[in-house]
């Protein structure tokens, strides 16, 4: 049987996109590789790190805990995306969010000082970096909004908005979502009790914006009248 070949991890990354196929080659005999097991701590909050982690399948949650010692999700990454990008910048830098694999998922590893040796020889890579950093850190003001506003409906519709663009797969005038998280974890990330969350996700199906399939998938209707909803 031929087997199926697989794409390196440089060339999952929009920001090495840019990249020749010869100098993909190169970021990739340097980079290491690692599996985790669903459920599995890829990192841990206070760990020193000078590496950049990258995606080449799977999906990861990024979380913090919060005073009372609860868990909050702050990110969920996905194939292609990266994370530690800050400890690039910094000698002595501490993670400040924990990593777990929310599946099977296979990271990429590169050192501060050959990435440092990458973005010198190809400067527009920088540029793409401070972008996405920056995107990331406006979705950190949109959940610190979201979690301030009382409207439960508005916490899950700008939810349900960004997982239809991460997770979801458009047909004709629906997109289908396939939970990256479980009903408890969709509790820490939007802040709401799961008996909350399943009450106002009913009320979205009687009015036709979704449809609910299994607890593992989401039917969205109308992505508009979601978004006319959100924050």
């Amino acid at each position: 049987m031929k087997q199926k070949m697989v794409s390196p991890c440089p060339k999952r990354v929009p920001i090495f996109y840019s990249l020749s196929d010869s100098e993909i080659k190169k970021i990739t005999d340097i980079v290491h590789h690692r599996l985790f097991k669903k459920g599995e701590m890829i990192i841990e909050e206070g760990d020193i790190s000078t590496s950049l982690y990258i995606i080449h399948s799977g999906k990861v949650k990024l979380s913090k805990l919060t005073i009372q010692g609860k868990e909050q999700i702050v990110h969920l990454l996905t194939t292609g995306d990266f994370f530690g990008e800050s400890n690039l910048f910094h000698d002595d830098m501490v993670m400040n969010l924990s990593c777990h694999a929310l599946e099977d998922t296979k990271i990429c590893v590169l050192n501060k000082q050959d990435f440092d040796h990458i973005m010198l020889s190809n400067p527009d890579i920088s540029f793409k970096l401070l972008k996405t950093i920056t995107k990331r850190l406006s979705r950190t003001e949109d959940l610190a909004r979201t979690l301030a506003t009382k409207d439960p409906e508005v916490r899950i519709a700008d939810m349900l908005i960004e997982f239809c663009e991460k997770f979801g797969t458009e047909h004709q005038n629906t997109v289908l979502i396939t939970l990256p998280i479980t009903r408890e974890e969709i509790s820490s990330y939007v802040g709401l009790t799961r008996e909350t969350i399943s009450r106002k996700l009913a009320k979205l199906a009687d009015k036709d914006i979704l449809t609910l399939i299994g607890n593992k998938q989401i039917l969205i209707h109308n992505k508009g009248r979601l978004q006319s909803i959100g924050g």
